[in-house]
């Protein structure tokens, strides 16, 4: 009888999907590194190949693909659901320097460049978004992640409204913000930032007013995922972290403190990775019965459906 691999702990166990969500003949991942799944529980895979949109079912049947446009610059990805009810799908390409916003089967309804900010941005600065995110007045919020580390916030026509951030460790500042995402547990909407290289969280308002930081149990947090009371964040360093409301550690999933201490992290020998341990989580997100999707900062790509058994 096959091994069945679990991960996780006595309030929240997992069970590990192996073999879940095969291409089709001929297709190949690049680097894996955004999920999202949407109200029907398709879950779209978004990775630097081509084409960079792959989508499956639950069961992990592929249905579709699309986003050649995205080829090499595939990075952050984000599902909304927009005032009228329709979902659409936000990316930073952090290869032609846009934030994008599609519909669910790639039709492009906005891109937003580099904000006019001269500033910030020369020949020599340069503007790399690596993150976005959506308020509930449909202002969208842009992380530099990899260019000058300035948060961007536009309405939702893409007109651009103000910045924030710069290069630091206090208060306001941050070092490779790389990801971002609206807190919708809180009595007003805040932003967390993932505040990469500072291992830390930043909580702002949604003007940019520095509130708080999140700074245990973090390890080059790279995003987030909100399910419920609960946030999911891949810390890069080898390791899903569940936060519960109050930001409180509940468990780490797949933890391996010795992968990204491997030479040549993190592409590793196939032969080094297990079905239960994570090597470098990119990548999260969570449908409507619970189950765990998670992708990894790997050069052919790795995803993972942790199916939720408590």
């Amino acid at each position: 009888m096959a091994k069945q691999w679990t991960v996780g702990n006595r309030t929240h166990s997992y069970r590990v999907a192996e073999g879940w969500g095969t291409l089709p003949e001929g297709m190949r991942y690049g680097y894996t590194h955004g999920v999202c799944v949407d109200s029907e529980d398709r879950v779209y895979i978004h990775h630097t190949g081509k084409p960079s949109v792959v989508v499956f079912d639950r069961d992990g049947k592929f249905l579709t693909s699309w986003g050649e446009e995205f080829e090499g610059g595939a990075h952050g990805f984000y599902l909304h659901r927009e005032a009228d009810g329709r979902e659409s799908l936000y990316f930073a390409d952090t290869k032609r320097k846009l934030m994008v916003k599609t519909t669910l089967d790639g039709e492009v309804l906005l891109e937003v460049g580099q904000p006019d900010r001269p500033d910030l941005y020369d020949e020599e600065r340069k503007y790399v978004p690596t993150d976005v995110c959506v308020a509930p007045n449909g202002d969208i919020y842009v992380s530099d992640g990899y260019g000058q580390y300035y948060i961007h916030q536009f309405n939702a026509k893409g007109v651009y409204i103000r910045s924030w951030g710069g290069r630091g460790s206090g208060p306001g500042q941050v070092i490779e913000p790389h990801g971002i995402s609206l807190n919708p547990r809180s009595a007003e909407p805040e932003l967390y930032v993932a505040d990469r290289r500072n291992h830390r969280i930043q909580v702002f308002t949604l003007e940019g007013e520095h509130k708080r930081f999140v700074e245990h149990d973090l390890d080059l947090p790279c995003g987030f995922y909100f399910h419920g009371d609960e946030v999911y964040i891949p810390d890069l360093n080898s390791r899903v972290t569940i936060l519960d409301g109050e930001d409180r550690l509940i468990t780490h999933l797949g933890e391996d403190q010795q992968a990204y201490k491997q030479k040549g992290w993190p592409n590793l020998p196939k032969s080094y990775y297990r079905p239960d341990k994570f090597s470098s989580p990119h990548g999260v997100c969570v449908d409507s019965r619970g189950d765990v999707y998670v992708v990894e900062w790997i050069s052919d790509g790795r995803v993972t459906k942790l199916v939720r058994e408590k």
